[in-house]
């Protein structure tokens, strides 16, 4: 007999092409349509939800569908290159070894506590991310987390988790996040961090649920390492933290990772106080890179080899990003975003308000694999939904909720984000062994979501 063959999950690329295509013929079945946008007084463009109305069908050509992904790429030069620059300077700061160095001494101080750890490090970055925002930033923290991750016989994906898994528990309980609250109460006319202690348990219990999983993973390969579906993956990679053969740690790999820990320092402040954003967090790093080498006086052309390097192991992962990109791309040829938004409205103003705040929800997270920017997605579906909420009798606060939830858990998975992306390039994790872990715990949160939405209904949240 023959041996049925296995289905495997398509390669992220082919998958995002996959999409791509889907969304281009869907231009030839859905109407287009638009509503007229609106200009607020920080210059920023929202819908006007009573404007909507149909336009001459504008299905994606087949060169539109060609270029969308080179178009894709334009539209996300910037975080690009910034994955670019960052795996560069990372691999001339690796190369010196002192991040190696810096590793064994702190895998000996957290000896027989390595668990205490990750719970410390997800509740540190998930604050970062609910009280301001941060997301591209963190970006910076993955290589040295993975790192970290497998220092302390984990594996990369415990790294991984680290990071990103808490950034996306962080915006989905945002307190006081810049990028997503404070644009959707905007919005929706709502007081400014008005409703935080019901969003702070929501903090609570998603980062919670995240700690949780990811722990009880954490066990699970710590006693049996094979079990990781990274197990292979980070067997070849292992000779980068080789615990039996430390590099002393020395002056020269103190001052190396000074210099690592100041441009965060300088990362953090530039963000918030003078308003960096990817070119300048790039510039950061293209130099952090720069003085790392004149340390470690390796010379102009080692220096050169390095970054180059570094830049070559992430190439597919960075561009990605671009691919993610094209999604977007072609519904805007179609004009057909706009359209699923009006007639998804519609289909709630029928259903029990409950109901229609857990749907609410629902599509959000949905949304968020066309939309994965906080701030684009508040612009596009804030202004529909929260004055549909006053009609079916959900407040405009628990729209906001549903908004916020819906863009940060599925930050988290979905291969659209360039974010998500950008970190597994960084962390050498292929989408599918990710997507394959994330699944439960994603699920875990949508029903812990669905329980969050029903609860804001019934003792009418912020009304």
């Amino acid at each position: 007999m023959k041996e049925k063959k296995r289905f495997h999950v398509p390669e992220v690329l082919i998958l995002l092409l996959g999409i791509i295509f889907v969304c281009s013929i869907l231009s030839y079945i859905i109407p287009a349509g638009t509503y007229d946008m609106i200009q607020l007084e920080n210059g920023k463009e929202i819908i006007n939800s009573t404007t909507y109305h149909k336009i001459e069908q504008t299905p994606v050509t087949l060169m539109q569908f060609l270029t969308a992904v080179p178009r894709g790429m334009q539209s996300s030069a910037a975080i690009i290159f910034l994955i670019f620059i960052v795996g560069g300077s990372f691999n001339v700061l690796n190369s010196t070894g002192a991040v190696e160095a810096g590793l064994g001494r702190l895998t000996k101080f957290a000896a027989n506590k390595e668990l205490l750890l990750i719970p410390i490090i997800m509740v540190t970055f998930s604050l970062g991310s609910a009280f301001i925002g941060m997301a591209e930033e963190l970006l910076l923290f993955v290589p040295i987390m993975v790192g970290l991750a497998k220092a302390l016989k984990f594996d990369s994906i415990i790294g991984m988790a680290m990071v990103m898994s808490a950034c996306g528990a962080g915006f989905a309980g945002a307190v006081t996040n810049p990028f997503t609250v404070c644009v959707a109460q905007g919005i929706a006319d709502v007081p400014l961090f008005s409703g935080s202690a019901y969003r702070m348990a929501v903090f609570v219990i998603m980062v919670g649920i995240t700690v949780v999983c990811t722990m009880r993973y954490a066990c699970k390969i710590k006693k049996n390492p094979q079990l990781s579906p990274m197990y292979e993956l980070d067997a070849n990679e292992m000779e980068d933290v080789n615990l039996e053969e430390l590099r002393h740690f020395g002056s020269k790999e103190k001052v190396i990772l000074l210099a690592f820990f100041v441009s965060l320092v300088l990362l953090v402040v530039g963000v918030t106080k003078w308003e960096w954003y990817l070119e300048e967090i790039s510039g950061l790093f293209l130099g952090m890179g720069m003085a790392v080498a004149a340390i470690d006086r390796m010379g102009f052309n080692r220096y050169a080899k390095e970054m180059g390097k570094g830049m070559a192991d992430i190439a597919a992962g960075a561009l990605v990003v671009g691919f993610a990109s094209g999604v977007m791309i072609v519904l805007q040829d179609g004009n057909i975003m706009h359209t699923i938004l009006f007639y998804v409205s519609g289909a709630l103003q029928h259903l029990p308000a409950t109901v229609s705040a857990v749907c609410m929800f629902l599509f959000q997270t949905c949304l968020n694999f066309l939309i994965p920017s906080g701030s684009g997605q508040a612009a596009v579906s804030i202004p529909i939904m929260a004055p549909l909420g006053d009609m079916i009798g959900v407040s405009r606060q628990t729209a906001v909720l549903a908004y916020q939830m819906g863009d940060g858990l599925s930050n988290m998975i979905i291969p659209t984000g360039g974010i998500l992306m950008a970190a597994l390039s960084l962390a050498k994790i292929p989408y599918e062994k990710w997507a394959k872990w994330m699944l439960p715990i994603f699920l875990l949160q949508v029903a812990a979501g669905v329980i969050v939405m029903i609860v804001a209904q019934l003792i009418n949240y912020g009304a």
